[in-house]
Parts: C-alpha cells; structure tokens; sequence
C-alpha cells in the first residue's frame, strides 16, 4: 500500500479556524490599544488650552472664549490640527473655564473613556472620567 504524505482538508480547516480566531483577538486588542494611544492628543490638548486660558486671565478681568485665547488664531484653526478630538471652552468666567474634549472620528466614539472635560474653578481642576486608566 502507498503511504500518501500531506494534510487532510480537515487539518487544514482546523488550522485555518485557529488563525482566524487569533486574527480576531489580535484586530481587536489592537484597535483597543490605539484608542488608547489617541487620548494623548485630548490630554495634551486640555493642557495647550488651559495654559493659554492661564496667559489669557494674565491680562483679563475673565478667562476667555476658546477663540479669545487662541488670539490672533482661532479655536477652528486648532481643532482642524487635532486628529482625534474637537476642544470647546464654556463657563468661562472670573474664576472658572471648563475645557470639553469631544471625540470626532467614529473610532475614537468607541473608547470607554468617551469626552475628557477639565473643569477649573478657582485653580482648582476637576478632571472626568474618572474611569481608572483614563487620565494616566
């Protein structure tokens, strides 16, 4: 008798499940992971504005509109430079800002983290979410 050499179709198909569910794992923790790495730009954003509202308020009676402190810029202009999030600047007054980071790609709509908001009332910074892992 002849000893045929190779892989039966149904190692063959078995392989090929095995491969696909690691392709889904893999897909999935890596879209995961890169939500994660765009909540960079939110933070960093939240910064760039806080500190320009800070100059702002240096030689203002009130923290000013997100167009105000971006002068002779606009709010637009940077937010058309972001990739991942669109900044707002509200309740600016004598004492307080809050400073709003609103997804805008569809992918990023997915993260658990959702809008980061900076609310800043006399120095003092409330941040949310205060999900773990979301501010760090």
């Amino acid at each position: 008798m002849k000893k045929v050499l190779g892989f039966t179709l149904l190692e063959l198909m078995i392989v090929v499940a095995v491969i696909a569910i690691l392709a889904v794992l893999a897909i999935g923790q890596y879209g995961k992971q890169v939500r994660k790495s765009r909540r960079a730009e939110a933070k960093q954003a939240i910064s760039t504005v806080a500190m320009a509202q800070e100059k702002y308020r240096m030689n203002n009676a009130a923290y000013g509109t997100c167009d105000q402190v971006f002068a002779p810029g606009s709010c637009a202009s940077y937010n058309a430079s972001l990739n991942a999030y669109t900044i707002t600047v509200t309740n600016n007054t004598a004492v307080r800002y809050t400073i709003t980071a609103t997804p805008k790609t569809v992918d990023q709509l997915k993260d658990s983290c959702g809008a980061f908001v900076s609310d800043t009332v006399s120095g003092v910074s409330t941040k949310t979410p205060t999900t773990t892992g979301c501010w760090q």
